[in-house]
Formats: C-alpha cells, structure tokens, sequence
C-alpha cells in the first residue's frame, strides 16, 4: 500500500525522528510567515498610504532588497564567529522593534534608510537558522528537515497574505505592529527552546599568527565547487523569479484577468502545502544534484510552456510543472549547502548560498520584464527553458565532483575549515 493511500504513515515518515529544538524552529518560521505583512503591501503602503510616487517606491523596494543582499553573508560570519542562537534572537528582536517603529514614520528621509536597516536586521537571521538545522538535523534526514521548513514558509505565507489584507483595509499601521509583534515573537521562541548549536572552535596553537577577519569572511567563495554551485543556484533563481514577474504581465497581454491570475498562481501554494511534507522522505534516497538536475529541467520546462499559453489552463499547466521542479530544488539545495559545509562555517555557506539567491531574486524581475518587452512572449519563454536546460547540464557536470566533496566534509564531521 502505497504512502499516498496511507496518509497518517505518511505524516510519521515526514516528522518522525527530529529533535525538540527543530520544531521550536519550525513554529517560530510559522508565527513569523503568519505575521509577514509588510513586505507584500509595501508597494501600496507607499504609493497609496505615503502618497510617493511609482519610481520612488521602487527606490524604496530596492533599499529593502539591498539591506537583504547584505544581510546574508554578515548573517552568516556572525552565526559562524558569533552564535546560532545568539544571531538569530537579536537579529529578530531588533528587526521586530525596528518594523514597528518604522511603520510610525512618515518622511521620506527616515523611511529609505530605515527600510534598509530593518531589513539588514530582520534578514541577518535567516544563515543562522539554515546553519543551525544543519547543526541539529544529521545529513541522511536533512531534505526532510528542509523540506519541512520550506513547507511552513509557504504554509505561512499564505495565511499572511489573507490577513494582511484585513489589515491593510483598516489601517497600514497594523501591518507594521503585526508583522514586528510576530517577529519578536520567533525571537521569543527562539529563547525559549532553542539552544546554541554552534561547534565548539577548535583551539589555536598557542603561537599561531591570528587569522585577518576578512579571510574567513570569503571561505566559501574559495571553495571553486561551491562557487560553481552558487552560479547555477542564481540561473536557476532568475528563472523562477519569474513567476512574480513577468508572468504576470504575459498574462495580462493575453487576455487573463488578474481575478484568474491570482487562482492560477494558487496553485504554486495549494501544490506546495499538499505534495512538500511527503516528498521529503522520498528525495532523500537519490542523489543532490541528480534531484537539482530534474528539477531544473522542469522549472525551465514550466516556464517555457508559457511560450505557448494563451487561456487560463494553459498557464496552469506551466505553473504545476514548475512547481513540481521548485519543491525538488529548493529544500534539496539547502540540504546540500549544509551537506557541504566544513561545520564551523556553515552559516557562512548558508548565507553565501541565501546572497546568490538573493541576487538573483533582485536582478530577475528587471531582466525579466525588459526581455519580455524587446523580444517578446515566445523569445522570454524559450529564454527560461534554455537556462533551466543549461543548469541541469551544469548539475550534471558537477555530480562527480560535489558528491566527492559532500562525502569528504560529512566524513569529516565537526573538522574546522581552517
């Protein structure tokens, strides 16, 4: 009998097994995704609430982006040099306190640059958490693991969303204190059930000449096939972005009202909450990159369907398809990263791999409206499946090499990078 026919086995086999502070993890991910108010209306918080102008709130959006991008390696360093715990409790603290006050602000001046420190804060968590379910959770359950927390984000997400909505129509400034109130709260919970889970450092011969700061900073980056991983985890990032970019717009140019556009895009979530838990235990058995390959091939396969969409069901069937490739790269890819990680720098990898993404994720919603605007519909699609194509080939050229060096640093275990 299969998993599907028995869905309480089901249920055991995706949780079962995985320690208390996980889980304290897990609910704090929720609270927090739950409470995740601002960001989705903070384009209509500053051109309806603020009054600014479009090209003014896109500066604004920007400097959130940019105080995320910086956030991701400090993040890292410091969850590395600093604490897991430690990181993650004051970054949410602090970038909880900062959402409320910042929705108390009304000049321009104040709301740029505390938009980008609100979000270097509120950010800066994010490496540590990853690097601390990497410390908790050992390497054969932990695609489960990040299928999991993966699966709350989005499970989140889209309660946010809804609420956020009830907000907004009463006042902009309860999405500030909701979102910061939520925030605190993960910290909280954090404090409560989470210990520090950094390894110990290895200690320094007594003579040894101290190492210069910025040479730990940039471990990852030396590591060439992490590196090559990096660039591949971007191609695939700047396709799937497109998503929230310019799909929306192909759509509107074919006739798709946006009251369809938005139960298309449900069915990214609804595929998500239903299929994720039960992959986890699944993907496990296969190897990384063999599963990043595939599900490269179907995300750029997704999307260059849209080449060809031109009805609501149409573009539904692209969406299912990407779907199915995203749930099969992102938790497995942040498995991997920790896989692959010497243990005393794990939260530096973590945040090398959330600064690529975030890149991309930056990068992906101009690139891909100036594609779609100069070449064309056909030209764009095409342009997605030719990436997700290229990505694949990359994971599978990279197999031999990044299966050799995950076998190497889990044989190492807690072994410093040095």
């Amino acid at each position: 009998m299969s998993l599907l026919s028995r869905p309480a086995a089901a249920v055991r086999a995706a949780t079962s097994g995985l320690p208390r502070p996980f889980w304290f993890l897990w609910t704090g991910v929720l609270v927090t995704r739950m409470g995740a108010f601002v960001l989705p209306y903070l384009a209509l918080y500053l051109t309806q609430g603020l009054r600014l102008s479009a090209a003014r709130a896109g500066l604004v959006l920007a400097l959130y982006g940019a105080g995320g991008a910086v956030a991701a390696p400090l993040g890292g360093f410091l969850a590395d040099r600093v604490g897991r715990r430690a990181v993650m409790v004051t970054a949410l603290g602090l970038g909880g306190a900062g959402m409320i006050a910042l929705g108390l602000a009304h000049r321009l001046e104040v709301i740029a640059p505390a938009i980008f420190l609100v979000a270097l804060l509120s950010e800066a968590y994010r490496p540590a958490m990853q690097a601390a379910v990497g410390d908790l959770i050992p390497a054969t359950d932990r695609v489960r693991a990040f299928g999991l927390i993966y699966w709350v984000i989005n499970v989140g997400f889209a309660v946010g969303l809804t609420l956020g909505g009830l907000l907004a129509s009463r006042s902009f400034l309860w999405l500030f204190i909701g979102d910061g109130a939520t925030t605190i709260a993960f910290a909280a919970i954090i404090w409560a059930g989470v210990p520090e889970t950094r390894p110990t450092p290895a200690a320094r011969a007594p003579h040894a000449p101290r190492p210069h700061p910025l040479a730990g900073f940039l471990v990852p980056y030396r590591d060439r096939r992490f590196v090559a991983f990096l660039g591949l985890s971007f191609l695939f990032a700047l396709v799937f972005m497109q998503g929230f970019g310019a799909l929306s717009l192909d759509m509107v140019a074919h006739g798709v009202s946006r009251a369809s556009f938005g139960r298309i895009l449900a069915v990214n979530a609804v595929l998500i909450i239903v299929v994720q838990p039960f992959l986890g235990p699944a993907l496990a058995r296969f190897n990384r990159s063999g599963t990043l390959a595939t599900g490269a091939v179907l995300a750029g396969l997704g999307f260059g369907l849209n080449a060809l969409a031109r009805t609501p069901p149409a573009y539904v069937a692209g969406v299912a398809v990407w779907t199915i490739g995203e749930m099969l790269v992102l938790p497995v890819a942040g498995a991997l990263v920790a896989d692959l990680a010497p243990a005393d720098v794990r939260g530096r990898y973590q945040g090398a791999y959330a600064l690529a993404f975030g890149l991309a994720v930056c990068a992906a919603p101009a690139l891909g409206m100036s594609a779609l605007g100069r070449f064309g519909s056909v030209a764009m699609w095409s342009g997605c499946l030719a990436i997700g194509l290229i990505v694949a080939a990359g994971h599978v050229a990279l197999r031999p090499a990044l299966t050799a060096l995950r076998r190497t640093r889990l044989a190492a275990g807690a072994t410093p990078a040095g």
